[in-house]
């Protein structure tokens, strides 16, 4: 016998299309041609058969699921069975973006500043202008850019400190800026405010200015007068606690760096000198002089410092020192240099020395000893060094400087050239009594 026919098969519902019954109307009777009829059913028994087919359905679609779920439960890598980690701040991340993006764009699209995260002025920044108003703010010895910049800022002469220091670092002169107070303005370009202070006219203060070319005592003087400390104070510092270069010997000479200064209320003369021998170092530092060898090149830029108005000069003045400290029978190793016995006799007010005065047998004497004097003869400025360090290239074995106003320096390899252009100067001293 057929069974009858399932209203919902195992594959998914709906009609058999082959099943001419499925487009019969509802209760329309076989046709006639039917083998056989099904007799009709009492209610009771529909009713059980309906339930028994559900009961069949719902066992065989369990019976798929099951199917299926073993079906994706066949092997596989660890790769393939490993959970994805869902990424909650994604979402977040990338409406942050479009956010802040869409804001940025805006910002520049409309000319606007945008503020850093962070806000303040910690994010940059800087105001226009050379500003308005008075500012007082000093700058202590040590202080970096970025310390000037906090200082200029808390003092509200900068917007941003940060800022300040960038102009700092790419400006070559910033380098030499001296500690001590600077009367500036309020709300300045970071570029105005560092311009202004490299003015020596907002540098103000009780600053104690050394120049360039004083002997030890020369500075002490100045020192003394400008602090109070007590002059003898100074000739009793211990020499071991300046932390001098170990080529200098303990001797301060020329390693007493010529600067603006301006010290603490209770600094002592050992406080003093220390300070000016520490400027040494800082301000020699990038010239890389080779170790061991300090003596020598502030002896030699000592000298040059004494001899020559610098400019071109100086680098052909250490030149001549080189070539006369070299064997030649023109002048056996001996440089002859009037500032040599100047300092010997600790005497100023001439360029000129006495026959009697170059008799002297001491070792600064050189007219008498060959080679360089023990000792640097004062306290060479930073041109000074540089010139002993990179000598002009040449044979010059003499100079002298022809005009003492103008500072006009001939060199020459010869003496017979010498000797001519000595003519000129004296020419020159003659026309001009007691400038020699």
């Amino acid at each position: 016998m057929n069974e009858p026919h399932l209203s919902d098969s195992i594959f998914g519902g709906g009609s058999d299309p082959s099943d001419p019954s499925a487009a019969r109307p509802k209760g329309e009777s076989a046709p006639s041609h039917d083998p056989v009829r099904l007799p009709e059913a009492p209610p009771a028994s529909r009713k059980a058969a309906r339930e028994r087919e559900a009961a069949r359905e719902r066992e065989q679609t369990g019976s798929r699921r099951a199917a299926r779920a073993e079906r994706t439960r066949a092997p596989r890598t660890y790769d393939e069975v490993k959970p994805r980690r869902r990424k909650p701040w994604l979402p977040l991340l990338m409406a942050f973006v479009l956010v802040f993006g869409g804001g940025a764009v805006a910002y520049k699209t409309l000319g606007l500043h945008m503020p850093s995260l962070g806000g303040g002025s910690e994010g940059g920044g800087d105001f226009a202008g050379e500003g308005s108003g008075v500012a007082k703010i000093v700058v202590r010895r040590g202080d970096t850019g970025s310390d000037i910049g906090a200082t200029l800022e808390q003092a509200g002469v900068v917007k941003s400190g940060r800022t300040f220091a960038r102009a700092f670092a790419a400006e070559h002169d910033a380098a030499g800026l001296q500690p001590g107070t600077y009367t500036l303005r309020k709300q300045m370009s970071s570029a105005s405010a560092l311009s202004l202070m490299l003015d020596p006219k907002s540098h103000v203060g009780d600053g104690v200015t050394v120049p360039e070319g004083l002997w030890a005592q020369e500075v002490y003087a100045r020192l003394s007068k400008g602090t109070g400390v007590p002059l003898a104070d100074y000739a009793k510092v211990d020499p071991k606690q300046l932390g001098l270069p170990a080529a200098a010997g303990g001797q301060v000479e020329g390693y007493l760096f010529p600067s603006t200064y301006e010290f603490p209320d209770k600094a002592t003369a050992t406080d003093q000198l220390r300070t000016m021998v520490t400027e040494f170092k800082r301000r020699t530092a990038s010239l890389n002089i080779p170790a061991g060898q300090e003596q020598r090149v502030m002896t030699i830029a000592s000298v040059v410092q004494a001899e020559s108005k610098l400019g071109e000069d100086g680098p052909k003045v250490a030149r001549v020192i080189e070539n006369r400290l070299r064997p030649n029978p023109a002048t056996n190793g001996r440089l002859q240099m009037d500032s040599t016995v100047h300092y010997m006799l600790r005497k100023r007010g001439t360029v000129t020395t006495t026959d009697k005065q170059r008799q002297s047998t001491s070792p600064y004497n050189t007219y008498v000893h060959p080679g360089l004097p023990p000792a640097p003869v004062d306290s060479p400025g930073l041109e000074a060094i540089q010139a002993a360090l990179q000598p002009t290239p040449g044979n010059w074995l003499y100079f002298v400087t022809v005009n003492l106003s103008t500072g006009e320096t001939r060199f020459a390899a010869t003496l017979p050239e010498h000797n001519k252009n000595v003519a000129v100067f004296q020419a020159w001293c003659k026309a001009n009594p007691g400038k020699c």
